[in-house]
Parts: C-alpha cells; sequence; structure tokens
C-alpha cells in the first residue's frame, strides 16, 4: 500500500460528524487520488466536516455519497480507507464486499505509518485508561529535553489530528509520539485488510493499563486485549524495541510473546518505577494514576534518548496537562483572601469520570477541599452517584438541566444545605464558589453530563470555564431555552 495514490480510485468510509475522515480524505486528493467519501449519516448531519473540505469538493478532487453507502464504492475501487470508528469491520458487509473483491482496506493510522521515515524514531503509547495523557507528557518532556534546536516532536494518533499532511515535513531524526486505540492496533496487524500488509509497531511501546472497553467494537474481551496486546508482539527485540507496562495484566489469548515465541518485553520493576515516581517534580495534573502515567513517559524519554529517566522526569513539572481532562486553568483571588485554583474537567460526561476526578484530589486532605460543579444535558442516566458526593465536599454547585436532581440527590446523601447551590449558569456557579471557598481549595468543573442543554460541546463548556477563571467579570448569564441539544 506504499505505492503511489496517483490517479488510483480511492473510497474513504467514513467522514465523521467530528472530521475523523476530513485529514485523510485531503490528504488523498491532495496525493492525486481520485476520491469517493461515503457515510451512513446525511449531509445536514456532516456539516461541518463537508466544509472542511469544500475547497477540493468544489475541486472536483473529491466526491461525496452521504446518508448510505453502496456497494459498488466498495467493489469498484482501488483502494479502502475504512475509519476505524466502523465496529466489528471484520463482519462489515460492505469491507466484506470489497475483500471479495480483491480490494485491499487500510486506514489512516496504517497509510501513516507505512509512511514514516523512520520506526526507530517512534513511541507509541496504549491502554485502557490514561492513554492520551500519557502520550502528551511523553511529547511534551522530550520538546523540552531536545530543545529548540534538537529534533522535532510530532504527536498524533487517536489524540487528534492527521499527521499525513506533517509527512513532507518529517526527518529521518524527529520523533514521532503516537496514541493507539485498540482499533487503530487492530488494523496494524499483519495482513489486516489485506494479505500483504505487514504488522506495524512502535520503537517504543507503552501499555498503561487495561480495563473492559469498547465492547462494541470488539464484540468481547477476548479481541479486545488481542488488539491491545499487538503493541508489543509486533515488536522486534533484534531491532531493540523497547516495550513498557508497569505490570502484565493477563492478556487473554496472548502472553506478550511474538510468533518466534521469545519475550519481547520486561514488565517495569515496581521498586524502580516507585524510587522513579518518588524522583517526580510536583506535578500540575492532580491524581495518583497521573504519578504513574509519569513514570511511565519518563521511561519512554529516557529509552528513547538513552538517559536516566530520573534526569528527564524533571521537565513533567512543567506538563500543563490536556485541555478538558483534570486541566488546571488559572486561580483567582478570594473576598476572604488567598486564592482559589481552577481544574477543568468539562470532558467528563458521566457520573464515573466525576468520581474519579475528585478522587484525584482525594489524596492526603479528602475531598473536604473540593468545590464541585456539576450538572448538565439530561440523558436520563442515573446522577445519584454524582449527589452521593455531596457530603465529602467543600460545596457542591448545580448547573443545568440536571442541576436540580443532582441538589437533591446530595441532600438526600446528608450533604448539608448550606453547601449545596443550585446555579444554573456557569457562571453563577463560579460566582458562588469564589463567595464560599477558602484559600487552598479547588473549584472543579466536572459535570457529569452531557453539555448540549447550554453549549454546543464539552469544548465549549469548558473554554467558558477557563475563561471565568482568568476573568474577574462573570460572563452573562444564559438561559436554558438559548440552547438547543444537539446530540450527535
Amino acid at each position: 500500500m506504499t505505492a503511489s495514490l496517483a490517479r488510483k480510485r480511492v473510497t474513504v468510509m467514513g467522514l465523521g460528524r467530528f472530521g475523523g475522515g476530513v485529514g485523510v480524505a485531503r490528504w488523498l486528493a491532495r496525493a492525486g487520488a481520485r476520491v469517493l467519501v461515503t457515510d451512513l449519516d446525511p449531509p445536514i448531519r456532516l456539516g461541518e466536516s463537508i466544509e472542511a473540505l469544500r475547497p477540493e469538493i468544489e475541486a472536483g478532487a473529491i466526491q461525496l455519497a452521504l446518508g448510505a453507502h453502496d456497494e459498488n464504492h466498495f467493489t469498484d475501487a482501488d483502494l479502502v480507507v475504512a475509519n476505524p470508528a466502523v465496529p466489528k469491520p471484520w463482519a462489515n458487509p460492505f469491507l466484506l464486499s470489497a475483500a471479495r473483491a480483491g480490494v485491499p482496506v487500510t486506514t489512516e493510522i496504517r497509510l501513516l505509518c507505512e509512511r514514516l521515515p523512520s520506526r526507530q524514531r517512534t513511541i507509541g503509547v496504549t491502554g485502557s485508561v490514561g492513554k492520551s495523557t500519557t502520550t502528551a507528557m511523553i511529547a511534551h518532556a522530550l520538546r523540552e529535553a531536545l530543545g529548540e534546536r534538537g529534533p522535532r516532536v510530532f504527536l498524533g494518533g487517536n489524540i487528534g489530528g492527521s499527521l499525513l499532511s506533517s509527512l513532507d515535513e518529517l526527518r529521518a531524526d524527529d520523533w514521532v509520539v503516537l496514541e493507539l486505540s485498540s482499533a487503530m492496533l487492530h488494523w496494524l496487524g499483519a495482513g489486516v485488510g489485506d494479505a500483504s500488509a505487514p504488522g506495524w509497531a512502535p520503537h517504543i511501546a507503552v501499555l498503561t493499563n487495561l480495563a473492559p472497553n469498547h465492547m462494541d467494537w470488539h464484540g468481547d474481551m477476548a479481541h479486545y486485549a488481542s488488539s491491545k496486546a499487538g503493541i508489543f508482539e509486533r515488536q522486534s527485540r533484534a531491532e531493540g524495541d523497547v516495550a513498557l507496562c508497569t505490570q502484565w495484566p493477563g492478556f487473554e489469548g496472548s502472553d506478550g510473546r511474538r510468533a518466534a515465541g521469545e519475550p519481547v518485553f520486561r514488565p517495569e520493576d515496581p521498586a524502580a518505577l516507585a524510587r522513579l515516581g518518588a524522583a517526580l517534580p510536583a506535578l500540575a495534573v492532580p491524581g495518583a494514576h497521573n504519578r504513574v502515567n509519569a513514570t511511565l513517559a519518563a521511561r519512554a524519554v529516557g529509552e528513547a534518548l538513552g538517559a536516566d529517566p530520573a534526569t528527564v522526569a524533571r521537565h513533567l513539572g512543567t506538563f500543563p496537562g490536556l485541555a478538558h481532562r483534570l486541566q488546571f486553568v488559572g486561580e483567582r483571588a478570594l473576598p476572604s483572601g488567598g486564592a482559589l485554583r481552577f481544574y477543568n474537567d468539562s470532558k467528563s460526561t458521566t457520573p464515573e469520570s466525576t468520581e474519579t476526578a475528585v478522587r484525584a484530589f482525594d489524596e492526603g486532605r479528602g475531598a473536604g477541599h473540593v468545590h464541585l460543579i456539576a450538572g448538565g444535558y439530561d440523558k436520563k442516566i442515573d446522577l445519584a452517584p454524582i449527589g452521593a458526593l455531596g457530603p465529602g465536599l467543600a460545596g457542591l454547585y448545580t448547573i443545568g438541566a440536571t442541576g436540580p436532581a443532582i441538589a437533591g440527590a446530595a441532600r438526600g446523601a446528608g450533604a448539608p444545605t448550606s453547601r449545596v447551590h443550585e446555579c444554573v449558569t456557569l457562571s453563577g456557579a463560579v460566582q458562588a464558589a469564589l463567595r464560599c471557598a477558602r484559600s487552598g481549595d479547588v473549584l472543579l468543573l466536572s459535570p457529569g453530563c452531557a453539555s448540549w442543554d447550554q453549549f454546543t460541546n464539552y469544548e465549549e463548556r469548558g473554554e467558558a470555564f477557563a475563561r471565568l477563571a482568568r476573568s474577574p467579570n462573570p460572563e452573562p448569564e444564559q438561559k436554558l431555552s438559548e440552547k438547543v441539544p444537539n446530540i450527535p
């Protein structure tokens, strides 16, 4: 699949509402391919992605077939590029039609990995939880360690944004850091989508952890675990590949060995990891889980640069965190003196993620210094777990359509009425917290609900919170009726 794509008929399966197919479709068009993009969603639901491709569409380089798939688009092509979000691709009738017609199927991540100038300069991260943060930590520490005059660091994969458009810029000594989802790793397997396709794995592979996830895509835990294990199994001891994992998690149907039967990696020594953890600087991202992420990041960067992990670990102290994931966004002076620290966890759209966020601040002091903003669009799910956090919090400030239900659940769980505030809006919640908080407290936006009743998406909600963290003037109050849910 590394041959020229000029004049090839390429079908891109899945444009996506959030631009999942935009990058690969644009890159294919610029490579001279005749591109057809097909998606089950109609144009009205794909407006933003269509607009992103408007120049190529108007130039005739990209055609659209939206609202349904046509089998002919898969059998009459030279290549099919499947969106990795397509579940159980081995059973998808359109991809099966392509296979029967002898049409190879690939993905954006394989197109990229096949064309990277040097596999020896790649670091890949996977895991059920924490892979985005760990990937970003590695890229940050590498950039800091290499400095402005050193090789460059490119960040991509599942963390967002296609690196295909950067291929022309990449030099052999640059580093590429990839977050690899289980679906991506499945597609990187030998013979997947094309009998001649070789397996691919990064030179340095990191596994954060393994827990049941994405059963809708994989079908069962065994397939999910096997896909994750591929990041190690396709490595090569002969090429000096490195695999990092805090412990071997007991993959079903896999023991981390290549077909030749030789172990590719050794689990990290717990005592050595503990020593490295003690050498870490204070992190801007809270939680014990993020300190574990940081030890893996330090080990990966140390292996990449041939340096002592404890030495490169110092660069993690300046890692700011990812946007909308327990991200420190600033602090505000309190009327009573001192300051209140603001953390943006707007990506939290389930009660479980809110519980995890609060636990991240529990260590040592408990949650009694945490002021939580929660609530949003009503997805008709049980919000009692958020209410159950109320008694242990310094304050609970509810917003959005689910605010009254969360506040009621908190009072029912025994939270003092004086600590439960029904604020309706985000700006109202921030102002209430500023009145109630004490110096050293934390204001955490971790809504546990979708954003659609007041904001277009969680990013918009998090950005509004970040502005409130920086501004002494509250934003205008926003009525719930001003936003109509746009459910993806």
